[in-house]
């Protein structure tokens, strides 16, 4: 088993805190059927004839995951020729997430690929379309009456109150509307996002209708699949979650991929 990186220095107050979403996605992440899907995608030999792979994790909190994706890069992906980069709304987290991810990659120096950053934006804002190979989203998916905006003002903030920290953590589980009002729009981004050979990997609850998301994604058009490749088995917190990977395989006449 990989082991999962430090957070201690993380400032749970304002920034989420890894439970049992955050976990889920390491251990679906490390299983053999992805580390053998993402070794075939872009292991030494594939990255030998194409650009490194980016791997982009959108909302990484603490940054336990993509320091964990980052550290073990060799292991997962088959090589260390990997690019990660994180793209978070609370520029506390995106503190949190450098130092995680360089803590992590200290202890693993031999399997780590490059760490890129953090950096403050919205969702996939920060990233040229086509540019990202792997995407990871563990989305605010909590269905509430409203979505919540970043507090006006915090960016340049070194301090905060309660309640400007309650309204950070906030950002991190309020989903709005069947809590899919931020993940939607994370979807109709993804043809635009991904490159030819990308895919993502998306954490749902049960009151998100992954059967239907996974049917929207399929629609885009013959090549794309959305399938789950990891769930909770059990009841985490409120709900059963579960991963989905999207990708893209090629049809007949298609050379992509």
């Amino acid at each position: 088993m990989l082991p999962t990186p430090d957070t201690s220095h993380v400032p749970y107050a304002r920034v989420y805190e890894p439970a049992e979403d955050s976990f889920l996605l390491l251990d679906t992440l490390s299983a053999a059927s992805e580390t053998g899907f993402l070794a075939s995608r872009f292991s030494s030999s594939r990255t030998k004839v194409a650009p490194p792979p980016l791997v982009l994790e959108v909302g990484p909190g603490s940054g336990v995951v993509l320091a964990f994706l980052t550290a073990h890069a060799a292991t997962i992906f088959g090589t260390r020729d990997i690019l990660t980069l994180g793209v978070d709304v609370n520029r506390f987290a995106c503190v949190a997430t450098r130092l995680t991810v360089s803590k992590a990659v200290e202890e693993s120096a031999s399997t780590a690929g490059s760490f890129l950053g953090a950096v403050q934006g919205d969702l996939v804002g920060p990233v040229r379309s086509g540019a990202v190979d792997v995407l990871v989203f563990n989305p605010p998916y909590v269905p509430t009456d409203e979505l919540p905006v970043p507090p006006a003002g915090i960016a340049e903030k070194s301090k905060t109150t309660f309640e400007e920290d309650s309204h950070l953590l906030a950002l991190s589980y309020a989903g709005g509307r069947d809590g899919m009002e931020t993940t939607d729009r994370l979807i109709a981004a993804l043809p635009d996002t991904l490159s030819e050979r990308g895919c993502a990997y998306l954490l749902l609850c049960a009151g998100n209708r992954p059967e239907e998301v996974k049917q929207r994604i399929r629609d885009f058009g013959p090549q794309w699949r959305a399938e789950t490749v990891g769930t909770s088995g059990k009841t985490a917190g409120w709900e059963k979650l579960q991963i989905v990977r999207i990708w893209r395989e090629p049809v007949e006449g298609d050379t992509a991929v």
